[in-house]
């Protein structure tokens, strides 16, 4: 069964206001156009202070799509938590899940840029602890029942739509995180190809005596354009996938873990490395068909500020060339 997913974050390099809001309101439609065709899910993400205006708010993101569509899922992958007031984030999931009648999947990431704790005010030496703290406080507000929080007694409304609480996920790639995951009786995403990750996450579950699950990227994790002649495609749109590439890969430090680690430094060098493709309708169909009944295709029809045309010709081309072949 095919599963396809389109990923939106809204860079638009030099951050021209008119540009912006075209392109917003482009992934907006394009989203709804998504579910129309059949996608399952749109994916989001959070950052903060990029000079390209990369996604800082994925939970208004989220919102939209559930205004402009009726089954489509969101998966925000990751929302930073310890960034946040951890009740209004419950509140704001909670009426979320409402409104989208559970629509809603969130994955719970601490974060790796010091600068986007300073930038909110946070304690970065203290971020394991705030994470903590968050997690704890959102898994009690969502029981609709008063608590203790900070030396007062609160209470969040409304409760939400799923059951015992939305579809929360702890993201990262280290053995605190895996912990963290086990001892909430969440289950975890890891942002990398981590085996021995899962097997601790697993052990840690036992120790704790918790239910859980552990995801994580395959070996091999592709962000897909789709074009008629791929290498014109890239002689005219390389710089945009090089953009979102680059820009990510300045994030990284070496204890930092992604799937979609980029080492690149031209555009030429991020083809040849393989993580951002450009395969036109047949190849895709080809790869899809090869991938058996676990089919996912993850395409990012607005990458790193490219023309909101060429965007809407990749999702179109999927739409028209590929699914039809292998549904």
């Amino acid at each position: 069964m095919l599963m396809s997913a389109a990923r939106f974050n809204c860079i638009q390099p030099g951050l021209e206001p008119t540009e912006m809001a075209a392109r917003y309101q482009a992934f907006v439609e394009m989203a709804g156009y998504a579910e129309a065709n059949g996608f399952s899910m749109i994916t989001l993400e959070e950052h903060h202070g990029a000079d390209n205006g990369w996604s800082p708010s994925p939970l208004i993101m989220a919102g939209l799509i559930f205004g402009k569509t009726k089954t489509i899922g969101v998966n925000i992958s990751a929302l930073l938590l310890p960034l946040h007031d951890p009740l209004r984030v419950a509140e704001d999931i909670a009426v979320l899940d409402n409104a989208s009648g559970g629509r809603l999947t969130v994955i719970l990431g601490i974060g790796y840029r010091p600068s986007e704790y300073a930038a909110h005010g946070k304690d970065w030496a203290g971020r394991g602890a705030l994470m903590d703290e968050c997690v704890d406080t959102l898994l009690k507000a969502w029981t609709g029942e008063p608590f203790e929080y900070r030396g007062t007694t609160v209470r969040v409304t409304p409760r939400p739509f799923t059951q015992p609480h939305p579809t929360v996920l702890l993201g990262g790639t280290s053995k605190p995180a895996a912990r963290r995951a086990a001892r909430n009786g969440l289950p975890m995403f890891a942002a990398a190809h981590l085996p021995w990750l899962e097997t601790y996450y697993y052990e840690q579950c036992a120790e704790h005596g918790t239910q859980g699950f552990y995801m994580m990227p395959g070996e091999d994790t592709v962000m897909l354009h789709v074009a008629e002649d791929p290498d014109k495609a890239w002689a005219e749109l390389g710089q945009h996938f090089f953009e979102e590439a680059s820009t990510y890969a300045s994030w990284q430090t070496s204890d930092i873990s992604s799937a979609v680690h980029s080492h690149a430094t031209t555009p030429e060098e991020l083809r040849a490395e393989g993580i951002y493709q450009v395969l036109t309708p047949d190849e895709v169909v080809a790869r899809v068909q090869s991938q058996g009944d676990m089919a996912f295709v993850n395409l990012h029809p607005l990458v790193g500020g490219m023309p909101i045309d060429e965007g809407w010709k990749s999702l179109q081309l999927y739409v028209d060339q590929v699914i039809p072949k292998v549904s």
